[in-house]
């Protein structure tokens, strides 16, 4: 039996599933630099597992064998990005084959989507994630193959019931994969609801310090189209270096209390800043008043997430005049940092953004909320 069977997933994680450098005894595993692998005398690998780090890597394996169990997956590779991990999903699709997404999802992917699905002969359909039917009325029963969907959705916190995405895919033939970056597996393990793939930015909470820039795919089980998924790994080269990888299984030993304190957090200061006479609304799915709140209830688990938007009164003007005046939040890109950051989404996607531009997206680190809230006090001031 697995000495980790029973255990519960704060001691998975915070244990690093118990490994060890076997060499040494050192209680954290080593990092593995080689690029290449030997060969005996009979030309026979001394480790069958191990012949290139282009595609094995026992510093990659320690991270993904962490992951694995705390999505409850069957498989997990780590990837160069979080881009990387999702594009080698869109990869594994066929010309003619339809994939629908949110209109609202994280802007790098839908760009990236709409300009090279058309290159390659596949059909793509944004449906309306604050609709709970648009799912239903996109998918093409026969053609769809892949459904791709975020919860919460990038930057305005949508919620999609994910064990009704599952259903709609199974009925129509289709695979569901579900980018949960923002919920984690802390919160949320899609798997469990009927998803076939989870994907995660790992430069966000999983490594959670803004110094690692990776990405993890995982499996509900290992068949043709994930096989695919590997191949496209190997050939196009797309893994991390071994430090990354090694910071990455570092980083996940604290994922549940930085995930935790940062949901703390974000409740918080959504609480205190809805119906704020500076504040349009609050977009955050731990408020009774949001749309998608029930079934975040449902899917969910302890908490809702670090990320919330604050839509204010006013213009892009407005909004960015009360970015310049924080002083405690950090202006910049990219989320799920020990360190809260403060954004104009509008700003950073452009003119062809969904975007509102009164919307400021925050990312709520592990610091005292009260400095946290008493800073976007006077920036509203």
């Amino acid at each position: 039996m697995d000495k980790n069977d029973g255990l519960a997933p704060e001691t998975i994680s915070a244990q690093a599933l118990g490994q060890i450098d076997k060499a040494t005894g050192g209680v954290t595993p080593a990092i593995h630099l080689s690029t290449t692998f030997v060969r005996d005398h009979d030309y026979q690998l001394l480790h069958p597992e191990h012949s290139y780090s282009r595609d094995e890597n026992a510093t990659y394996h320690a991270a993904e064998k962490v992951l694995t169990k705390l999505e409850g997956a069957a498989d997990a590779l780590l990837f160069s990005s979080g881009m990387a991990a999702a594009m080698a999903v869109i990869q594994s699709l066929k010309p003619g084959d339809h994939i629908v997404a949110p209109k609202v999802m994280y802007w790098g992917l839908r760009h990236w989507m709409t300009e090279s699905c058309k290159h390659w002969g596949i059909q793509l359909d944004f449906f309306d994630s604050s609709d709970p039917d648009s799912l239903s009325k996109t998918v093409r029963a026969g053609k769809t193959k892949l459904i791709w969907m975020e919860t919460p959705c990038n930057p305005t916190w949508d919620i999609i019931d994910i064990k009704e995405a599952a259903g709609i895919a199974k009925n129509i033939g289709a695979r569901l994969a579900v980018d949960s970056t923002v919920a984690t597996p802390v919160l949320t393990q899609p798997l469990k609801y009927g998803a076939d793939i989870v994907v995660h930015s790992a430069t966000k909470y999983l490594n959670g310090h803004c110094d690692v820039l990776a990405g993890v795919t995982l499996c509900a089980k290992k068949d043709d189209f994930w096989e695919k998924i590997c191949e496209i790994r190997l050939h196009t080269g797309a893994v991390l270096g071994s430090l990354e990888a090694w910071l990455l299984q570092r980083s996940l030993r604290t994922l549940f209390l930085r995930v935790r304190q940062s949901s703390q957090s974000a409740m918080a200061i959504a609480e205190h800043f809805e119906g704020h006479p500076r504040i349009k609304s609050v977009l955050y799915p731990g408020l009774a008043s949001h749309p998608g709140h029930d079934v975040a209830k449902r899917q969910m688990q302890g908490g809702f997430g670090g990320m919330l938007s604050l839509r204010v009164n006013g213009d892009a003007e407005t909004a960015l005049d009360i970015v310049k005046r924080c002083a405690v939040f950090t202006r910049a890109t990219s989320l799920g940092g020990v360190e809260s950051l403060i954004e104009h989404r509008y700003s950073i996607e452009g003119e062809n953004s969904p975007i509102p531009k009164d919307l400021l997206r925050l990312s709520i680190g592990i610091e005292a909320v009260e400095d946290l809230i008493a800073d976007l006090e006077q920036a509203l001031a």
